[in-house]
Order: structure tokens, then C-alpha cells, then sequence
């Protein structure tokens, strides 16, 4: 067969399974999913879109040794980091991801961006949202007190718009804010403040002014009722949600990405952590379990969102996720998918031309053995025969 076009394989488009159809696009864009006139030719081959990542953060070590994740971005020139966030990126896009989306990103990110838009490198998809934070904010305490080189905060109103101004000119797709502290950052505590409600307001009236979307880092009740009083598109990871708040999130259309196997990674010290960030994590799953099941069901919109950043979750982990997703809400195998394609294409804006396998639509579509929309354990790294995105071949082969 042409690399342009499948013939006879079942397929998942996002919203129904097609038992035999062939699937055929042009350059970038799938230009028809039409039944097949024979029968599947592989019956243990199917088609799924590409997952989309809501929630990762690209710029760690990607090398085959290991290194430290607190210190490697602080010693590593700039240069030399562009390099490990794209071989992040193909290793998310060789684990069946064909978007992603960073939360931190700045000129680094933005840099590996351009050159995976131009194709001068092959990758998937990257969308790159800058942080608006405060001084002594859970963004800023990622870097130890006396060192020198830090990332741009705002401790006013005036400076939060000027910070957004200034990564709108740079590129970005959208803003990231902090409406809580976090785990893993050094020295501070969940329920402290992060910025007033003046500077939030701000931050997201000129991201909004500016059609840029806000995803929001909460890890408090009160962080997460700020969120969606001041309108965010998103809030990332959602400790302390409680079902007072499902009906102003569904009003609102927030989305919320769970980020499941970072906080069981450090609850459960995977990866060396202080014995303050793991208590953290414990507090922040059991929270998680105790709320979240509840506010599925009610009809919250969660999305795949891993916080991978290639040490608590590697790049290629995100099937795993989608599968933990599955369990924890008691989802189907198709519900989950949604959750991963159609839903969360919807988070990142990007609903009208990815998520689907549809005429129209980019021609992200993974190749797998199995059939995940009936059988989640199916959605599995090992099962991925070929990954295509935007219409190139990222990895695997479509076979003759």
C-alpha cells in the first residue's frame, strides 16, 4: 500500500468504531475514512487518533545516562537543552503522541517549536505555554535561593500584563498561571498563596484580551475557586475539588488534567524526593481519590495530562496514564480515549482539526495491535505498530 493511504483496517475516529475502512490523506490532512470494500486485511491491526499530552514539561535530561532534575536545567546551556526537549518530544511521539503541551516553555521551547512546524526536524505537534508567576512563587522555587539566573516573575498587576505581553510577541500559544504552591517546588507548603487575586485577574484578562488560553496549577480548594471565578480554560491537577465546584467548572467549560502517575511516583518516592515533597504527594493523592471519581461522573471534563518532564514521567508514558484514567473513573475504553483525543483536543483549542479521524482533520493516527476502544489493556507502548502525525511517518512503518 501507499504510505498515503490504509486500506481495510478497523478504526476508532473519535466517535464510533468502523469495523473495515480505508483511510487516506493528503499531505497533511485526511482526506477520506471510506468503508472498505474487502474485508480487514489484518485483524489484529486497528487505527486510533494520535493522543494529545495537555500537560508536560520538556526541558530536562533526555540523554541515555541520568542526571539530576533540579540541577541539569541550571547548568546546562540553553544551546545544548534545545536538543534533549526534542528528543523528548520524539519520545513521546514513538509512545503513540502526536501534540503536546508545555506549561513552562519559554524561548527554549519555542525554539524546538519552530523547527518541528518548518520540518527541520521530524516530532510531533507543540503547542508551548508561557508561566506567569511570583517571586517566591512555586514556579520560582524550582531554582536554589542564591542562584543567580532565574525565570521571569511578576509581583504586580502591571507587571503580570507586561510578562504576558511580552510572550505573546515571543510565540507562545497560551499562559500558565499558579493559583496554589506545589509539591515539588523547594521550601513551601500547598496552601500558600500564589499571588494576589489582582495580579491573577490581570494575568488572565490580558492572556484573554490577547486570545490566549490560561491553564491554572491548583493544588487547593481555594486555589481552584479562584480559577474558575476569574475564568480559566483549564486547571491542572485539581487537588481539593470538591463537588461544590463541579457545576461552576462545567459552567465555565474548564477541563481539568488529573496528572495521575506524577503524584503516585512521588507519594510513593520513585525517584529520590525529599521527605517534605512526599508527604505532599500523599496528602495530594489521597484527595485526589477521594473526590475525583465523583466529579467524572457529574460530567467534569478530565483530560491526559501527565506533567512529564522525563525523570517522575518519562516521554512515552503516556498510554499508561490513559489507562490509570480508565481505572480510576470507572471509565469505558472509549470514554478513556475521548479523554486522550477528542476531549482533550478541546483543551488545547484544537478541536476542529485534531482529535478526530475525520475528512479534514490532520492526519495524526497512531497504528496499533488490539483494539483500545474495547479493550483498554490493549493501550499499551508495545502494541504501537506506526505513529504518523501531521501525515509523516514518526516512527514504526505502515506495512506493504
Amino acid at each position: 500500500m501507499a504510505t498515503n493511504e490504509v486500506r481495510a483496517v478497523a478504526l476508532w475516529d473519535g466517535k464510533q468504531a468502523h469495523e473495515s475502512v480505508d483511510l487516506a490523506w493528503d499531505g497533511s490532512r485526511i482526506a477520506a475514512v471510506a468503508p472498505s470494500s474487502r474485508d480487514v486485511r489484518e485483524p489484529q491491526l486497528s487505527v486510533i487518533p494520535g493522543l494529545i499530552d495537555t500537560h508536560v514539561h520538556l526541558a530536562g535530561y533526555a540523554g541515555g545516562g541520568s542526571a539530576d532534575w533540579v540541577t541539569w536545567p541550571l547548568i546546562t546551556p540553553w544551546e545544548e537543552q534545545v536538543f534533549h526537549i526534542a528528543k523528548h518530544a520524539q519520545d513521546a511521539a514513538r509512545g503513540g503522541v502526536t501534540t503536546l503541551r508545555d506549561l513552562a516553555g519559554d524561548e527554549r521551547q519555542l525554539a524546538v517549536k519552530r523547527a518541528l512546524d518548518d520540518g527541520l526536524v521530524q516530532g510531533p505537534r507543540l503547542l508551548v505555554h508561557g508561566a506567569v508567576g511570583m517571586t517566591g512563587g512555586h514556579g520560582d522555587l524550582f531554582i536554589p535561593p542564591h542562584y543567580p539566573h532565574r525565570a521571569p516573575v511578576a509581583d504586580s498587576p502591571d507587571e503580570c500584563r507586561k510578562l504576558v505581553r511580552r510572550y505573546a510577541r515571543a510565540g507562545v500559544d497560551g499562559i500558565k498561571i499558579f493559583t496554589s504552591a506545589g509539591v515539588l517546588s523547594m521550601g513551601d507548603r500547598i496552601g500558600w498563596r500564589n499571588q494576589t487575586r489582582a495580579e491573577i485577574e490581570a494575568t488572565i484578562d490580558e492572556a484573554h484580551a490577547l486570545n490566549l488560553p490560561v491553564a491554572a496549577h491548583s493544588h487547593t480548594t481555594a486555589g481552584n475557586d479562584i480559577a474558575i471565578e476569574l475564568g480559566v480554560d483549564s486547571i491542572e491537577h485539581g487537588t481539593g475539588l470538591t463537588m461544590e465546584q463541579v457545576p461552576r467548572i462545567l459552567d465555565g467549560d474548564i477541563s481539568v488534567a488529573p496528572t495521575l502517575m506524577i503524584n503516585n511516583a512521588i507519594a510513593e518516592a520513585r525517584i529520590p524526593v525529599s521527605e517534605e515533597a512526599q508527604l505532599k504527594g500523599i496528602d495530594v493523592v489521597r484527595r485526589r481519590d477521594e473526590t475525583f471519581p465523583a466529579a467524572g461522573r457529574a460530567g467534569v471534563r478530565f483530560v491526559l495530562g501527565t506533567d512529564a518532564n522525563g525523570a517522575f514521567v518519562r516521554f512515552g508514558d503516556q498510554m499508561e496514564e490513559v489507562r490509570l484514567m480508565a481505572e480510576l473513573f470507572g471509565w469505558t475504553p472509549a470514554e478513556a480515549l475521548c479523554s486522550a483525543t477528542v476531549h482533550a483536543a478541546q483543551t488545547v483549542r484544537l478541536d476542529a482539526s485534531i482529535g478526530r479521524l475525520e475528512p479534514g482533520y490532520d492526519a495524526d493516527f497512531v497504528v496499533m495491535r488490539g483494539r483500545p476502544w474495547e479493550r483498554i489493556e490493549d493501550l499499551r507502548t508495545e502494541n504501537i505498530v506506526a505513529v504518523v502525525s501531521r501525515g509523516m511517518v514518526l516512527h514504526g512503518q505502515l506495512a506493504a
